[in-house]
């Protein structure tokens, strides 16, 4: 990218080949034409500065806005060293021309305009590059006043270029870094775990005993009780004794469970 950044007294300015393009001067008018102005530079040649460079704007008389003896600052458009002849224009040059302009290129310039969509950046170019809402942070925005006012010095990234519709669509965000995703769910804390909960003791009920079974037990609870007799003829006493209980509590129980059905 060209730009006026070497200065006259740089350059040995009588050795003409080392005159560059945009390299800015100050020179005196030293003749008005029809075509133009012949402005000194200082270099031993006289530049040029045709009727359509003196200003931006039409020009009908070269003499309705220079005279001779003015100083005014020129530019360097172009140099034919052979024919010892320099052209100057009063324009001052774009920083950087269409051809200039690739994806990708890095620059720094204003933010000259805000709209809802976007802001324009001025970088030096024929026209602002637009900055869409979306290329201006990694965040969402809401609007572009969010981030940027008029006035503001950016840095952006060219992402592309139409030269036809001179059109230049740049990005902020992409010379920034982009943040790392944290999974939602790392972000979580982990619930607290509940103390497991001690299983129920389970009772079991004992069924109710029935008629019939109430009386053997009681039956077998007498059996048990043994009475200590020396003689064997007490013994045989005392288990006939049993028998006839057991039969006599049997026959009870049978009598009641025909009477009560039960």
């Amino acid at each position: 990218m060209e730009t006026e950044t070497l200065a006259p007294e740089n350059v040995d300015i009588h050795d003409v080949n080392q005159i560059k393009r945009k390299m800015h001067f100050t020179g005196t008018v030293v003749k008005t034409t029809l075509a133009g102005a012949v402005v000194d530079i200082g270099i031993g040649i006289p530049g040029v500065v045709h009727i359509s460079q003196i200003r931006e704007e039409p020009v009908n008389r070269v003499e309705d806005v220079v005279q001779v003896g003015q100083t005014v600052d020129v530019w360097v458009r172009r140099v034919f060293p052979k024919k010892d002849r320099i052209e100057l224009t009063m324009v001052k040059p774009l920083e950087l021309e269409w051809r200039d302009i690739d994806k990708d290129l890095v620059v720094k310039g204003k933010v000259v305009r805000l709209e809802k969509f976007g802001a324009f950046v001025e970088i030096g170019a024929e026209r602002p590059g637009l900055v869409h809402i979306s290329e201006m942070a990694h965040d969402y925005v809401k609007t572009p006043s969010e981030v940027v006012k008029e006035g503001d010095e950016v840095e952006v990234k060219v992402l592309s270029v139409n030269r036809r519709k001179k059109q230049i669509k740049l990005s902020m965000k992409a010379l920034e870094e982009k943040p790392v995703k944290v999974a939602k769910e790392a972000l979580k804390e982990p619930a607290p775990q509940k103390p497991a909960q001690p299983a129920e003791e389970v009772v079991k009920e004992e069924p109710i005993p029935t008629a019939m079974e109430m009386a053997m037990r009681e039956a077998m609870e007498r059996s048990k009780v043994v009475v200590k007799d020396t003689s064997g003829k007490d013994k045989r006493k005392q288990n006939a004794s049993q028998q006839d209980d057991m039969e006599e509590i049997v026959n009870r129980t049978l009598q009641h469970k025909v009477r009560t059905g039960k």
